[in-house]
């Protein structure tokens, strides 16, 4: 398959960086590592953010690494991510599988291995190989998504490495597996792979703060107000609205026996929080999204200012560092922070979709569109759990939270992509 070569006035510089998307992951790492010492810090205490022994200054280690990761992935051949894809996935479902086993409980989930103090979450990796081998299979096809054969790859590519990260109970990272699905859409997908996943969310909402029995007998009226008003009432087109009635209401009863003989009772609680906060105690169960709000809250239009947040200070929101750091950010640098946080994130992620869309093969722009997609879902998730406006799942901010694993993965994601277009003109011709 030959590859466009650039247009007049188009011609690009081989090996040259784009340097508006290093200076956005720049400034967020900058500004998430600062703000992980306003969540840890203690003044009683005068620490510094260079203090090894507490958060920041152990961030500042990972760091520093991630620009290591970084010098690498400049010197390796931009070929070798496209030729060692499969060789990577099958690399990383083995320690997958080997983290079963082998890691401890921690939280519940059993993620990490432990190299002495220092733990190294698989599932995090897992997202960028998987982003990696699903572009070499769609990249070197000319992918129909008709075609069953591809449907079922796709699937078994992405869904393999979210069922091991579901075993270990990890059930934030296993759902981030789910951003792949906008990848495959803007591939050539049909549009119901958006569409029947949003009614289905609807639907499920609803028959958790809706009585079952209501809920049915308001199934049953609107596909009878259909089949009325149906234009051509064939026998075909009322058995399909009925047997859509049907599929609804059983979904509506798979609901609620999901809910309570397959979630865990903490998974189960913490949906119950978003949808009825009246059925649970809010200072047990949902101290952490009450906490987070009230800190977010407190912080006003221009904040509390740098190190200055009591809810902060008084350790009132649980893994603050962590997968709420928003809240710090909201608490200390108020509304305006926020936005700032809001602007470098979507800029960054503007600037991937734009630098995916000037690709010059189907690999490299598959594969930009994952990494936009990834990190789309990570950010959304972080701050509507931050706000109370979805469940806690427990996943990071990318490039602020506080974490090693977290902040290498982000890094080889987004640097291997940049890699990948400061070489597009150098991909040559394939058969």
């Amino acid at each position: 398959m030959l590859y466009a070569q650039p247009r007049p006035g188009q011609e690009l510089s081989t090996g040259k960086l784009d340097w508006l998307t290093v200076a956005l992951y720049a400034a967020c790492v900058i500004a998430g590592w600062f703000n992980i010492f306003a969540a840890v810090y203690d003044p009683e205490l005068h620490q510094s953010i260079f203090d090894f022994g507490i958060n920041s200054g152990k961030q500042l280690i990972w760091i520093g690494s991630s620009f290591v990761l970084i010098l690498l992935i400049m010197i390796v051949d931009f070929k070798f991510f496209e030729a060692f894809a499969f060789i990577l996935y099958g690399i990383i479902l083995v320690a997958l599988v080997g983290v079963i086993f082998l890691a401890h409980d921690v939280h519940g989930a059993k993620a990490w291995f432990e190299i002495g103090s220092i733990r190294i979450q698989p599932s995090e990796f897992a997202k960028f190989v998987t982003a990696l081998t699903l572009a070499k299979y769609l990249g070197d096809n000319e992918i129909k998504f008709d075609d069953t054969r591809t449907q079922l790859v796709c699937g078994a590519i992405i869904g393999i490495p979210a069922i091991l990260i579901l075993k270990q109970n990890d059930t934030g990272s296993a759902l981030v597996f789910g951003a792949f699905i906008l990848v495959l859409y803007r591939e050539g997908l049909t549009p119901w792979v958006l569409i029947l996943p949003i009614i289905a969310a609807v639907i499920v909402i609803l028959s958790l703060i809706i009585e079952h029995v209501y809920l049915h007998i308001a199934v049953w009226v609107i596909i009878g107000l259909v089949i009325l008003n149906l234009r051509w009432k064939s026998p075909r087109n009322i058995l399909m609205s009925i047997g859509g009635g049907a599929f609804v209401s059983a979904m509506i009863e798979l609901v609620g026996f999901f809910m309570f003989n397959v979630l865990q009772a903490h998974q189960r609680d913490r949906i119950m929080v978003l949808l009825k906060p009246e059925t649970v105690d809010q200072k047990k169960i949902g101290w952490q999204v009450l906490q987070s709000k009230i800190a977010i809250g407190s912080g006003g239009f221009w904040g509390k200012g740098f190190l200055n947040g009591t809810q902060t200070k008084f350790d009132f929101v649980p893994e603050q560092s962590t997968d709420f750091i928003f809240a710090t950010i909201g608490e200390e640098q108020g509304w305006i922070g926020g936005l700032i946080v809001f602007i470098l994130m979507i800029g960054l992620l503007c600037r991937i979709i734009a630098l995916a869309e000037r690709q010059r093969d189907r690999f490299s722009r598959i594969y930009g569109y994952c990494v936009a997609c990834i990190i789309f879902f990570h950010f959304a998730v972080n701050l509507g759990m931050a706000i109370g406006l979805l469940p806690v799942i427990g996943i990071p901010l990318p490039f602020f939270s506080y974490g090693g694993s977290s902040l290498w993965s982000f890094t080889i994601l987004l640097w291997i992509f940049l890699k990948l277009d400061s070489h597009r003109i150098e991909v040559l011709s394939r058969l």
